[in-house]
């Protein structure tokens, strides 16, 4: 999620501070993308600067009060509208390792992998603890349903990478057993 539209869609809902948005917007995601109060303040300037927010006086605490302007509006109308582009992959830090580890001397691609997966599948039973916590209170606010949609996409995301180590570690079960055993008639794909 975009940290300047997800303030923007924030201030839809009227006048806030800094640190209100901040728990607001890790409230809605469910705690999965935590924001540091910096990040919120950089980008209430940067939107300031681009006209999408104004400074809307204090509140009795003398916190400085953000609002959307028209421009703001129009921004986050347009956001909604418009898909989310997945032109290159992201770089991900585990691929990157795996492709490494693959070409080093000295290296256990396998243990890699395996150490991971015990990782990936403890992520995957607190993920699934989770979303069923977030079911058990049976969402019907749109806020929970929210929460509960961030909880889904973690596991299922989460599922996807264990499939992929598990195909990573058969690839290279091939691999091993075909450069001891020599080339077969018909290689694998």
């Amino acid at each position: 999620m975009s940290i300047r539209h997800g303030l923007l869609a924030l201030l839809a809902d009227g006048p806030r501070y800094g640190s209100r948005l901040r728990t607001e917007f890790e409230a809605r995601t469910g705690g999965a993308w935590p924001l540091n109060i910096g990040q919120v303040y950089t980008t209430l300037d940067r939107l300031e600067r681009d006209g999408m927010v104004t400074r809307h006086g204090v509140d009795e605490a003398r916190r400085e009060l953000y609002a959307l302007t028209e421009a703001g509006r129009a921004e986050l109308r347009s956001w909604y509208a418009r898909p989310v582009e997945r032109v290159s992959p992201p770089r991900d830090e585990l691929a990157i390792k795996l492709v490494i580890a693959a070409g080093a001397d000295g290296v256990d691609v396998r243990e890699v992998v395996e150490t991971q997966r015990r990782h990936v599948v403890q992520a995957l039973h607190d993920h699934v603890r989770r979303r069923a916590e977030a079911l058990a209170r049976a969402p019907g606010h749109p806020r929970e349903m929210a929460r509960l949609l961030v909880l889904e996409q973690l596991v299922l995301h989460t599922e996807a990478e264990v499939r992929w180590l598990d195909h990573c570690e058969a690839r290279l079960l091939r691999l091993t057993r075909d450069t001891t055993q020599g080339p077969r008639s018909n290689p694998e794909p």
